[in-house]
């Protein structure tokens, strides 16, 4: 629990206390009456330091927004080596994942003794549970080229494993808060969600190390990373968290004995965008896939990974329907489903105590998803419909495309809603600033 968060009952009672008092007062204070403010709310596709510079002239909008994102704190030292790959790394959402990703990806290879994509997947669950366990990549590729059972333990996965569906049984998230423009690290709380009983139990395949080519090495991973499009902002630091798991994995001597490779592929936050780059990796021989950082975008590619009998391994998918997808067990994802997330968001809005909360959401799996996760919250907390409104929009085809939420910000307005909830990417700058036009006050008070 986090040391400052208020019960929900008492959140809900003070709200109830203040609708109260200004429906009372209002007619003795007719100007503070019509004076309609309102509390932002975010999510890991904005709530980094890089996302007030979508608002241009109006940045200072984001001052006093808070929201959560799927992260572990990270050491200082892991944050020296990604800066090392990257000199301008400014977030590291999805670092710590990316990392992971490949590291326990080339750990799962190497006890299968071969860079056969289906032979890996089948021990990429059991790398993370019930083995001997490892935190560094040198412990633990020494350990997989023994034979020996392993429980890796790295920068977002050190609780507890994999399910049986190939994703975290806990996460740690962050509570964010943006402060003259950017984030302040000083108010950043973390909090644990989900349930370590729900790591797999089985047993994975007998271990089969191999050395050099008879693996059919070199392992070969290719980025399904969102280079271009409305994620654009969120890809230097999945990047860096590549890119240093495969340096080191290289300097502590490769995966069956040779180097691995990593070809850098773009998602573009688009479908198209996104095949024709798996297309292109599955000429190219990659064995495992990297990404997509956009959940709807991994939900229209799977098919095609799977029909070419690749893994797909994602460090930022978090729609929880994910959970249940069809996948011949090739797809695996470091990042939660959002039933976990929906549940720290809500905490963050009934700390505020707010009265009516409006959830916009981009009009796809991710957005509506995540949507309905903390609409189920809120209503647990006892907000029924009549103060909780439900709104989405469609997101651009591209980034040149604009998105107007014109209507859905004057709804909120006539709703009279205190707080708003905004979950999508680049592009939800463009919701913030419909909101400021409809003459909604943005409040930046703690």
């Amino acid at each position: 629990m986090l040391p400052s968060r208020v019960p929900r009952a008492a959140a809900l009672a003070g709200a109830a206390a203040l609708l109260f008092a200004t429906v009372a007062c209002g007619t003795d204070e007719p100007e503070e009456a019509t004076t309609q403010q309102v509390r932002l709310y975010g999510v890991d596709g904005n709530m980094q330091n890089s996302f007030p510079a979508q608002l241009k002239d109006r940045s200072g909008l984001v001052d006093g927004m808070k929201g959560t994102t799927p992260l572990t704190p990270l050491p200082e030292g892991f944050k020296e080596r990604l800066r090392a790959v990257d000199p301008k790394l400014t977030d590291f959402p999805y670092a710590g994942e990316s990392y992971d990703a490949v590291v326990i990806s080339a750990l799962a290879a190497e006890l299968a003794g071969t860079t056969a994509p289906r032979e890996v997947a089948r021990q990429i669950v059991g790398v993370t549970n019930g083995g001997k366990r490892c935190d560094d990549i040198p412990t633990c590729l020494r350990l997989a080229r023994d034979g020996e059972d392993i429980e890796y333990r790295g920068m977002s996965l050190n609780r507890a494993g994999f399910t049986d569906a190939g994703e975290p049984s806990t996460a740690s998230y962050a509570t964010l808060h943006f402060d003259h423009e950017k984030i302040d690290e000083g108010k950043t709380e973390f909090v644990g969600a989900g349930d370590e009983s729900r790591a797999s139990t089985k047993a994975p395949p007998k271990a089969r190390p191999g050395s050099g080519s008879r693996g059919g090495a070199p392992l070969v991973f290719g980025g399904l990373l969102p280079q271009t499009g409305d994620l654009s902002l969120a890809y230097p630091p999945q990047l860096a968290g590549v890119r240093l798991a495969i340096r080191e994995i290289n300097a502590a001597g490769g995966v069956l004995g040779e180097p691995t490779r990593f070809i850098e592929g773009d998602d573009g936050t688009n479908v198209n965008v996104a095949k024709a780059t798996v297309a292109s990796h599955v000429s190219a021989g990659v064995h495992v896939i990297i990404g997509s950082a956009a959940s709807g975008i991994s939900r229209q590619v799977l098919p095609d990974v799977v029909a070419a009998g690749r893994i797909l391994f994602s460090p930022a998918n978090t729609d929880a329907g994910l959970s249940e997808v069809e996948d011949q067990g090739l797809y695996f994802r470091t990042a939660p489903p959002d039933n976990l997330q929906g549940r720290a968001l809500a905490d963050v809005m009934l700390r505020d105590g707010p009265t009516k909360i409006a959830l916009v959401a981009r009009k796809d799996s991710y957005g509506e998803g995540l949507q309905g996760s903390v609409r189920d919250e809120l209503e647990r907390a006892g907000m029924g419909p009549d103060r909780v409104k439900l709104l989405t929009y469609t997101p651009p085809e591209g980034a040149e495309v604009p998105v107007d939420f014109s209507s859905g910000a004057l709804d909120i307005k006539d709703f009279g809603a205190d707080a708003v909830l905004i979950i999508g990417f680049a592009e939800s700058a463009q919701v913030i600033m419909a909101l400021d036009d409809a003459g909604l006050r943005i409040t930046d008070d703690d």
